[in-house]
Order: C-alpha cells, then structure tokens, then sequence
C-alpha cells in the first residue's frame, strides 16, 4: 500500500511587497538576476530574457502582472526558473522576478489555510490568498502566466 504524504515541500518567493506561494517541484532553478535582452515597454509584465541551460527563456515581473509597478531590480533580485505545467501543449520553461532568495517551507493542514478575506484583483494571476503561521502568501495561478506567455508569443 502506498503511503500518501499530508505534506507539500514549497517555496515562498519574495516579492516586494507580497510573497508567493508554490510547489517546489514547479521551480527548476533559482539564478541571479541577469537579463540576456530587457524589454523597452516599461509597462510590459514581459522583462525580457535571460539565458538558461544553453536556452532563451522569457522572464516575467509578477507584480506587472496584477498591475502593480515592480521594484528596480538589484543586488537581491533572482530569476526563479519554473517549469511548464502545460502537457501536450508548446510550452517552454519561464522565470518570474523575485526580490531575494526563496525559502522552502514544509506545509500541511496544521500551518495553512484559506485567507477568506482577501480577494484577488479581476483577471490577475492569483487564485487565491493563504494564511501561514506567521505571514499571508499568494498562490500565483501558473497555467494563466504560461496561457498569458503563449498568447505573447503568438504572431500577431
């Protein structure tokens, strides 16, 4: 019989004013901050791209996403490389801005739950909001960023 684990390895990612919450086993690597070609739009939640595993990869800001103006990035600034969800689909690995260096946490039931109160902003890429034990996290919607990098992708 096998044994089913009650409990998740995650990583909360630093943003500035907020934290994510997701899977460890989505996020490849976390690599410094280093942008191969930036972006020319500042209001584009699409920074530019970063070089990874011989690979162009696009790197997102988050915070652009849910229409948020990012921090400049600096010394603490690390590209968390996530791979794709999508099965059966093109999709190719991405990173997302983080404003340090994420911590890996151990959840279950005993140390998280629905925050009820927090609604996330129409059409932005949060499902929804979490309570830990000690700070609140957002649990980003990953399928959406992929969705959103597709259709950026696509010819116009």
């Amino acid at each position: 019989m096998a044994v089913i684990s009650e409990e998740l390895y995650s990583l909360i990612v630093p943003l500035e004013a907020d934290r994510l919450i997701v899977p460890r086993s989505c996020v490849a690597e976390i690599v410094r901050y280093t942008l191969a070609e930036e972006n020319a739009d500042d209001s584009s939640w699409l920074q530019g791209t970063t070089n990874w595993n011989n690979r162009v990869i696009p790197v997102v800001s988050f915070e652009r996403m849910c229409g948020i103006e990012p921090p400049v990035p600096g010394g603490r600034t690390r590209i968390v490389v996530f791979h794709p969800l999508s099965v059966g689909e093109v999709s190719e690995p991405y990173g997302l801005l983080a404003e340090g260096f994420p911590q890996m946490v151990r959840l279950n039931r005993e140390v998280v739950e629905p925050d009820s109160d927090y609604e996330p902003p129409a059409d932005s890429p949060i499902i929804c909001q979490v309570r830990l034990i000690q700070e609140h996290a957002l649990v980003p919607d990953l399928e959406k960023i992929e969705q959103m990098l597709r259709e950026a992708a696509a010819p116009a």
